[in-house]
Parts: C-alpha cells; sequence; structure tokens
C-alpha cells in the first residue's frame, strides 16, 4: 500500500506520485491503491483531482489529517471507487501538496527611468528602485482556478510576480511627485511613504490576478542619478525657487509683524487715552466726594434760583389772564412777581447762607449746623418750597400767603391751613387787610 504525503522540505506546489512510477504513464503515474494512507500535514491541503462522466472534480483534504484512504474518509470518492472499481481495482487521480503556510519573498527591480517634477517637465532624472516582495497562498481555491497545477512551474511564477510588482512600483514612483507633492530631489526621503502606496495597491490585484496574499512589500532603495544634468538643473532650480519663497515669506512675515506692531500702538494709546479720561473722571469724583457738602448746596442752591424764576415767571403769566369782566387782573400781576422775587431772594439768602458754612468748614470752625424750619406751600394745587419762617412772613405780608393756604413740612400727616399752625399763626398778626375793590365809574 502507498503511503500519500509530501516529504519536500521547501515547496509551494508539489505533486504526489505512486511508489515505483515513471512519469508520462498517466495511468500508473496516478493509481491510488485502495487502503493506502493519507498524511496532510498542518498548514498544507492535498487537492485530488479526478474525472467523473460530468467533468473533472476536486476534493480538498486540509492538515493536518493521517488515516487510511477509504470511501468514509472521502465520501465524494465512493462513487468513483463503488461504480468505477467497485472497490478493488485502483482508481485514478492526480494529487497536490499545496503549502500555504510558506511564505516566499521575491527580490525585485525596476531598472533605471526617467522621473520628472510636475513644476520643470524640462529636466528628467534617472530613478531606479530596489526591493523584494513576501507572499503566500491564502485562497487556495482561488489559487488552484487561476493556474493549472499540473503545469505550474514555481520559477516562472516567481518570473510573473516579479515583473508584475515592477510594473506597479514604477508607476506609482513615476506619478509620486504630481501626485503626492513629492519633490524629485527627496523622493529618497519618502521611502516609507511609497511603500505604503505600492503595497496598497498591488495587495487586492494580485490576490485577484495571482490568488496570493501579499504580506509585505520592502523598498530597499530609490536610487537617484545625481551626476546627471537632469538632476543637476532640477536641484539649481528648485534651490532658487525656495530662496525665493524663503524670501517672500520673510517679507510677509516682516509685514505681519509691522502691521502687529502698528495695531498694538494704536491700541495701546487708545488704551491709555481712556485710562486717563477715567483717572480724571475718578479725581472728579473724588474732588466731589471731598468736597460733597459745598457741592450738594451749590444743586440745592441752582434748584432754588430755578424755582424761584419760575414762579415769577408764573407771576407774569397769571398777570396776563383777562378777569371775568374782560380786563387785566393786576392783583395776581403783582401777586406772582412779588412772591417769585420773594422766593428768589430767599434762595439766594439760602445759598450765601450755605456757601458761607461751607467756607467756614473749609476753615475748620466746628459751628454747628443751624436747624431751619422750612414749609412747603400748595399754589395753584402746585406744593411750592419748602420755605423758611421768614420768607412765609413775606409771602403773609404780600398777600401771598394766606390763613387758608395749605401748608405742610417734615413730620406732619398731611397739609392743614396755615392758621392751625400753632408756629405761623405769629406771621398773620400784623396782615393788611385786603383793599376792596373800586367800582367801576359810570
Amino acid at each position: 500500500m502507498d503511503v500519500i504525503r509530501c516529504d519536500e522540505p521547501s515547496y509551494l506546489i508539489w505533486k504526489w506520485h505512486p511508489h515505483g512510477s515513471q512519469q508520462g504513464e498517466n495511468n500508473r503515474e496516478n493509481a491510488i491503491r485502495w487502503g493506502s494512507s493519507l498524511r496532510v500535514k498542518d498548514g498544507e491541503i492535498a487537492v485530488f483531482i479526478y474525472n467523473q462522466e460530468n467533468g473533472t472534480m476536486q476534493d480538498f483534504i486540509e492538515g493536518p489529517y493521517d488515516q487510511i484512504l477509504e470511501t468514509e474518509n472521502l465520501p465524494v470518492l465512493a462513487s468513483i471507487v463503488g461504480l468505477a472499481y467497485k472497490g478493488e481495482t485502483p482508481f485514478q487521480a492526480e494529487v497536490y501538496f499545496i503549502n500555504l503556510a510558506r511564505v516566499i519573498q521575491i527580490p525585485f527591480a525596476v531598472p533605471f527611468f526617467d522621473l520628472y517634477d510636475p513644476r520643470f517637465l524640462d529636466f528628467g532624472v534617472p530613478t531606479a528602485v530596489r526591493g523584494k516582495i513576501t507572499f503566500n497562498i491564502a485562497d487556495y481555491i482561488e489559487f488552484i482556478k487561476l493556474h493549472r497545477l499540473s503545469n505550474f512551474d514555481l520559477n516562472a511564477f516567481r518570473t510573473q510576480i516579479r515583473d508584475a510588482v515592477a510594473r506597479f512600483v514604477k508607476s506609482i514612483v513615476a506619478n509620486a511627485p504630481a501626485e503626492k507633492n513629492i519633490p524629485v530631489v527627496q523622493i529618497e526621503r519618502e521611502i516609507p511613504k511609497i511603500n505604503e502606496l505600492v503595497e496598497a495597491s498591488i495587495r487586492d490585484r494580485f490576490e485577484k490576478d495571482f490568488g496570493v496574499n501579499i504580506t509585505a512589500v520592502d523598498i530597499n532603495s530609490i536610487e537617484v542619478d545625481k551626476t546627471s544634468e537632469g538632476f543637476v538643473q532640477l536641484k539649481k532650480v528648485t534651490q532658487d525657487v525656495t530662496t525665493a519663497i524663503v524670501q517672500a515669506q520673510t517679507e510677509v512675515n516682516i509685514k505681519n509683524l509691522q502691521d502687529i506692531q502698528r495695531i498694538n500702538a494704536e491700541n495701546m494709546e487708545e488704551t491709555m487715552k481712556i485710562q486717563r479720561e477715567e483717572a480724571q473722571y475718578a479725581q472728579r469724583k473724588q474732588t466731589q466726594g471731598a468736597n460733597f457738602a459745598a457741592y450738594q448746596f451749590e444743586q440745592q442752591a441752582a434748584v432754588g434760583i430755578a424755582g424761584a424764576n419760575a414762579l415769577g415767571q408764573m407771576g407774569v403769566n397769571g398777570a396776563t389772564e383777562m378777569s371775568g369782566g374782560g380786563g387785566m387782573n393786576p392783583a395776581s400781576m403783582m401777586t406772582g412777581m412779588a412772591m417769585g422775587g420773594v422766593i428768589g431772594q430767599n434762595m439766594a439768602g439760602m445759598m450765601n447762607n450755605m456757601m458761607g458754612g461751607v467756607q467756614r468748614a473749609n476753615l475748620g470752625t466746628t459751628s454747628p449746623p443751624v436747624i431751619v424750619t422750612a414749609y412747603h406751600v400748595a399754589v395753584n394745587g402746585q406744593a411750592t418750597g419748602p420755605f423758611d419762617i421768614a420768607t412765609l412772613t413775606q409771602m403773609a405780608t404780600s398777600g401771598t400767603l394766606t390763613k387758608s393756604s395749605l401748608v405742610w413740612k417734615q413730620g406732619m400727616a398731611g397739609w392743614v391751613a396755615a392758621e392751625t399752625v400753632q408756629e405761623l399763626q405769629t406771621i398773620f398778626g400784623g396782615t393788611v387787610p385786603p383793599i376792596p375793590p373800586v367800582p367801576p365809574t359810570l
């Protein structure tokens, strides 16, 4: 009985022959005796190829496998054994072993070709590429579809792989300057990037075209002929362009720096202006705070004077109104003017007293402030004042303030008639009674 196995130390695809057979004698060469044992190591696969009425058939036995070859082991072959040979006569089948664990490395080289920088197409630089490719067989079914195992030649297969790799590498390197913006004079520094481009480009192609799995692409060198005229000229113009770019960038940087300095100076000037205005404003507020009493008196005096002028004007306006008889109202005019004058004099006196108090305070005097009692007076439904007792006395003398006038001061619950306020009763003692109206002359 035969033992169907592969004892080759290094192989990718190996065909098994029965013991004692000679190549060229097909019947004997492929005859498998019933009861032979099949041994398939881990990492390899045994492929049985045989003819049947409906065409060529294939069976795959993946290792590890070590058993006697029987119909129970190969159910697909049972019909061959039972029908054609009735279990007694050897049957015909080609047996191939495929090494799935074998990793094959193939060196490749791309001879010198002209490489062009897309910016300077007048200067071709001779360039060569060297490296190696590593692959194995991953999808053995697809591999068998693409290759006739009976005619498989590993050396010829290596040549096919090498030529295909060289074509892809040359194409990628030639287009790298334009597509990946890699300068020709610096392409030797970009081997890792180009290596990734080559590996990504050929992996799917080789699996489809050759049925192999690319595990690695290693570009050892990209040789540039630096003695060639094209390289010398390209390097010169590249350096000139680089110098011009550096000079232009330097000018831009200087201009940007000048602009930044100008903007910073303008901002600094504006900032200092704002700080100066804020300091002046703070100084004014500090001065007002230090002399708050004088500032307050000044504002109060201004308000008082404005009020007095308004009342005086009100008197004038009242004088211009027509009486019920169609004539002027002299009494109203005189009353308004007198009241305005009294208020003006009173406010002026108050301002003088307040300013005098401020001056005394600034001179360091410590005299206590004089408490002035002041009343508001209702005039034409509007609150006026406050007025001190002296002012109210003058108003009572002029008839502007009467006993029935409504008055109010701080602390009172509401407006009351002047005659009900004890403090004001004395100002009406010497009041001159009003002059009766003169009857009109007939």
